[in-house]
């Protein structure tokens, strides 16, 4: 070893590398190292060094660095922690990019669960076992497996962005097969349900806001987004334009789900009937409240003209669906519930996806799969009418 370490030093001399080829030296220990700049910052260079027992070891990796660079791939940093550039990316790439509620549900998933599992590990150094061993022990925590498979999509875009800017050289997270995560059954009212539960709410102050989410399958956030501005009840119109959500503690207005959820809907007679009623009411509330109501021009409002909160319309609904002597139900069931009893009373997936605001009908019909049966039963039916057939 010695000798062929001396060989190597003594043919070094002879090889001496130009500008921009980098350069090789041995160090004091025996070990060769090899440098390369592989950018400026702040009009200092930046290097990257190679550490080996042989020159050309070490030559071997300078040269494949090279010819990366020269494609315009960075060398992988050694010493960043994956936790470092999940923070990095949270900042820099997602939070100027999507909706604030998404930001706050990727940051929740890398703080809750990737950083505690996977942050120590440096970022190059990150491998499929090791992505794999995390949803593993995940699982069998007790974490659902869509929370899983959201941890994974999450990391998976991260490490995408981390091979765009150079920073390693493939994504893990994609040679890893997700969890199989099964689509829960929608809960939903059944009409005899429905028809109890609007029976039961008459009288409730929030009347009109569930019978829209009901009627129209608006997304929570969509209706208590709406404005006075977005109803036209002479016309029978509604128009889905904001969403409002809590985002950081506080309750404001932001951008539709989607392109597609803004959209314009026909309204039922019930519906138009419920919301001047509803207007009614919030004009004797303005006037007890005088000086204290907040005219934000909100269609649903507090006592006192502000937005509603999200989690008090939850805690309310609860309690009215109780009232009603009906199974507790997410808000967002009403959704469900509208989109099902649409499809049953043979409105085409096509119209039910306009209704929702889906971006994709595929959405549509997955979610609501349970309700096709019924569907191609009224097909067939309606097939044999066509053609004259017998019962």
């Amino acid at each position: 070893m010695e000798n062929d370490r001396a060989k190597e030093g003594k043919a070094s001399k002879a090889r001496k590398r130009g500008q921009g080829e980098g350069s090789i030296f041995q160090r004091s220990d025996g070990r060769w190292c090899a440098a390369m700049v592989i950018g400026y910052r702040n009009g200092r260079p930046l290097r990257k060094h190679f550490y080996g027992e042989t020159r050309s070891g070490v030559a071997g990796r300078l040269t494949k660095a090279l010819q990366e660079l020269q494609q315009g791939i960075l060398p992988a940093d050694d010493r960043i922690k994956l936790e470092a550039f999940l923070d990095r990316w949270l900042e820099d790439s997602v939070k100027p990019s999507v909706r604030a509620k998404t930001y706050d549900s990727y940051k929740q998933l890398v703080r809750l669960y990737i950083k505690p599992d996977l942050g120590h590990v440096r970022l190059s150094k990150l491998t499929p076992h090791d992505v794999r061993k995390f949803m593993n022990a995940r699982m069998e925590s007790g974490l659902s497996a869509r929370t899983v498979l959201y941890c994974r999509a999450v990391l998976r875009r991260a490490l995408r962005q981390a091979v765009c800017d150079g920073v390693i050289f493939r994504n893990v997270a994609t040679l890893v097969e997700p969890p199989r995560s099964v689509r829960p059954e929608a809960k939903v009212l059944t009409p005899e349900q429905a028809g109890a539960f609007l029976k039961a709410i008459k009288e409730n102050r929030l009347q009109a806001l569930y019978t829209v989410a009901l009627s129209l399958g608006l997304r929570q956030g969509e209706a208590l987004g709406l404005r006075w501005q977005d109803l036209d009840l002479d016309n029978r119109t509604l128009r889905v334009n904001t969403a409002l959500q809590r985002i950081d503690g506080k309750v404001q207005l932001v951008e539709p789900k989607t392109s597609r959820s803004r959209r314009t809907l026909p309204l039922p007679d019930s519906v138009v009937q419920s919301l001047r009623s509803h207007r009614v009411r919030q004009k004797e509330e303005r006037l007890k409240a005088g000086e204290r109501w907040h005219e934000a021009g909100f269609v649903f409002t507090t006592p006192i003209g502000t937005p509603l909160d999200p989690r008090n319309v939850l805690r309310e609904y609860q309690a009215a669906l109780k009232g009603a002597e009906l199974p507790r139900l997410r808000f967002h069931d009403l959704r469900h519930s509208c989109a099902s009893l649409l499809l049953a009373q043979g409105v085409q997936p096509r119209t039910v996806m306009e209704v929702l605001g889906h971006s994709q009908i595929s959405i549509t019909m997955d979610t609501y799969a349970h309700v096709m049966p019924a569907m191609m039963r009224n097909a067939a039916d309606a097939m044999d009418s066509a053609l004259g057939a017998k019962k």
